[in-house]
C-alpha cells in the first residue's frame, strides 16, 4: 500500500538555518525520481538544488517562489509506491484516483498523517543526499520504483489536474528511474532541451555523466545510444610565458617572502598640504639649492621614527626578538624600464633637506641607467612609496622585507577642504602607513602616522624636534 512521506528543507551545512525558494522545479501531480532535483533554494553562501530522497508522485507543496523557509519546514509531500515502472500511476491517470482525495490534507493544506501500509515493504528512498538528512535506506533499494495496485493509489494524488498524468521525467526503462546522481548534470540537460532518456550512461552502472550530457548536445544521440567513451578535456589554451628572472624575479622572491611572513596592517589619513607645498616654493625661491618634495617627506619620516622607533625594526623570529635598529637607512620606490626597484639612501636620518635631495637625484639616475650596485639596493631599514607619481590616491603595498613598515604618499591635487572654520580648495594628500603587526599595535602606527600629516599640514611642528 502507498505511503504518503513528508520531504522537509535538510540542513544546507555551514550554519545555514533558513533558504528561500527560488523556483519550484516540480508541480503538484509530478513523478519525481529518486534523488531528482525538486526545488531551487538560496541561502546566504549559494544557490542549491534541492535532491528529493524520495520517489513517487508529487502531492504537495508548501511555500510559494519567494518564501523563505527554517530549516526543517516542510517542502513537499511524496506518495510513494504508486507508480509503476513507466512513471505513472496505476489506472493511467490521476483522475482514477479515489474521490475523498480531499480529506488527504487538513485546512493548512498538509497531508494528514500517512495510513497504515500493510506490506513489510519500507518506503523507496536514497541515503543522505545533503548534510542533515536522509532515510538511511539501504544501497540496495535505492533508485526503484515499485508498482501497486490501482486499488491502493493514495487518495491525495487527486491533488494532481484532472487531464492525464504528465509524461515521466526520470524514467530510462522498465528497471527504474534514469541513472544521474549529479545536480548539475540534470541542469545541463534541462536548460538545452535534452530527454536524458534517450541517452545511456558511461559512468558506473550506466550513471549518466556530464560528459554523456556534452556528447549528447555536439551530437543528436540515436534512439537507442551505444555506450560511448568520455571525451578527453580540451587542451588549455597556450599564453604567453614570461620568465620571471634578473630584476623581475627578484622583486617576486621578495614580495612573496613578504607576504608569507609578515601579518601586515594598514591606516591612512587625508592631510592639507597646502603649508607644505609653500613652505617648499619659499626655499626654492631664495636662491639656494632647490629642494625635492620627496627630501621634505623624507625628513618628516626620518624625524617621526626618532619618536616611534618601533617601525625601525626587523623581526628575528628564530631568537623571537624585535631588533630595534639605531640608523634610518631609507629606501623609496623608483620605477625603472627594468621594473620596481627600492634604492636606500643610507644613514637618512643624519641628512639635511639638501644632501637628501641630492643622494635621491644621484640613486634616481643610476636605477634609471640600470647602474645600481648591490649596496644601493640593500640595507634599508624603512621605504618610502610616492605613488602619488602615477597619478592615483591611495594604495596598500607590500612591506618590503624584512622591513617593519613603509609610507605611502598619494598625489597632491586641490580638493574641497574645511579650512579655519570654512570650506576652501586645498591641496590634498592621502597618507598610508603599511606595517607589521607584530612591531606594534596600532596606536603606535597612528600615532606615527598623526605626526607624519601634522607634519605636512603645519611644517612648523618638525622644528620641536630638530
Amino acid at each position: 500500500m502507498a505511503q504518503v512521506l513528508e520531504f522537509k528543507l535538510p540542513d544546507l551545512g555551514e550554519g545555514l538555518t533558513e533558504a528561500e525558494i527560488v523556483r519550484w522545479l516540480v508541480a503538484v501531480g509530478d513523478v519525481v525520481a529518486i534523488d531528482q532535483p525538486v526545488v531551487e533554494v538560496e541561502t546566504a553562501k549559494a544557490m542549491v538544488e534541492v535532491p528529493c530522497p524520495y520517489g513517487g508522485v508529487v502531492t504537495a507543496r508548501f511555500g510559494e517562489e519567494g518564501t523563505e523557509l527554517p530549516v526543517g519546514a516542510p517542502l513537499l509531500t511524496v506518495a510513494v509506491g504508486a507508480v509503476d515502472s513507466a512513471g505513472i500511476t496505476d489506472g493511467g491517470s490521476a483522475k482514477d484516483a479515489p474521490s475523498s482525495a480531499a480529506q488527504a490534507a487538513d485546512g493548512t493544506g498538509r497531508p494528514a498523517a500517512p495510513a497504515a501500509s500493510g506490506s513489510s515493504e519500507a518506503a523507496e528512498s536514497s541515503g543522505n543526499v545533503l548534510v542533515g538528512y536522509g532515510t538511511g535506506a539501504p544501497a540496495a533499494r535505492r533508485r526503484r520504483l515499485r508498482p501497486v495496485p490501482a486499488a491502493t493509489a493514495p487518495a491525495a494524488v487527486a491533488t494532481a489536474p484532472a487531464a492525464t498524468a504528465p509524461a515521466p521525467v526520470a524514467a530510462a526503462s522498465q528497471d527504474g528511474p534514469v541513472a544521474v546522481i549529479s545536480p548539475l548534470v540534470r541542469k545541463l540537460a534541462r536548460e538545452n532541451d535534452l530527454d536524458l532518456r534517450r541517452l545511456t550512461g558511461s559512468g558506473p552502472d550506466g550513471l549518466i555523466l556530464r560528459a554523456d550530457v556534452e556528447r549528447a548536445l555536439r551530437t543528436p544521440a540515436p534512439a537507442e545510444p551505444a555506450p560511448a567513451r568520455p571525451v578527453a578535456p580540451a587542451a588549455p589554451a597556450k599564453g604567453e610565458r614570461v620568465p620571471l628572472r634578473g630584476v623581475r624575479g627578484a622583486v617576486a622572491d621578495k614580495l612573496s617572502r613578504s607576504r608569507r611572513e609578515i601579518p601586515d596592517a594598514t591606516c591612512w589619513v587625508d592631510a592639507d598640504a597646502t603649508e607644505l607645498m609653500a613652505a617648499r616654493a619659499a626655499m626654492n625661491a631664495a636662491g639656494a639649492p632647490k629642494i625635492s618634495l620627496l627630501a621634505l617627506l623624507a625628513r618628516i619620516c626620518t624625524s617621526a621614527l626618532r619618536i616611534h622607533p618601533e617601525l625601525n625594526s626587523t623581526v628575528d623570529m628564530e631568537a623571537r626578538e624585535i631588533v630595534r635598529l639605531p640608523e634610518v637607512h631609507l629606501g623609496f620606490a623608483a620605477q625603472t624600464e627594468r621594473g620596481l626597484v627600492v634604492p636606500v639612501v643610507k644613514d637618512a636620518h643624519t641628512r639635511s633637506a639638501e644632501s637628501l635631495t641630492e643622494e635621491f637625484a644621484r640613486l634616481t639616475e643610476a636605477a634609471r641607467q640600470g647602474a645600481l650596485t648591490p649596496a644601493d639596493l640593500t640595507g634599508g631599514t624603512f621605504t618610502l612609496n610616492n605613488y602619488g607619481v602615477f597619478g592615483v590616491d591611495g594604495s596598500t603595498p607590500i612591506i618590503n622585507h624584512p622591513e617593519a613598515a613603509m609610507l605611502g604618499v598619494g598625489r597632491i591635487v586641490p580638493k574641497p577642504w574645511v579650512h579655519q572654520g570654512e570650506l576652501a580648495v586645498r591641496q590634498v594628500v592621502q597618507l598610508s602607513l603599511t606595517f607589521d603587526h607584530r612591531v606594534c599595535d596600532g596606536g603606535t602606527a597612528g600615532g606615527f602616522l598623526r605626526y607624519v600629516a601634522d607634519c605636512v599640514e603645519h611644517p612648523a611642528v618638525l622644528l620641536r624636534t630638530l
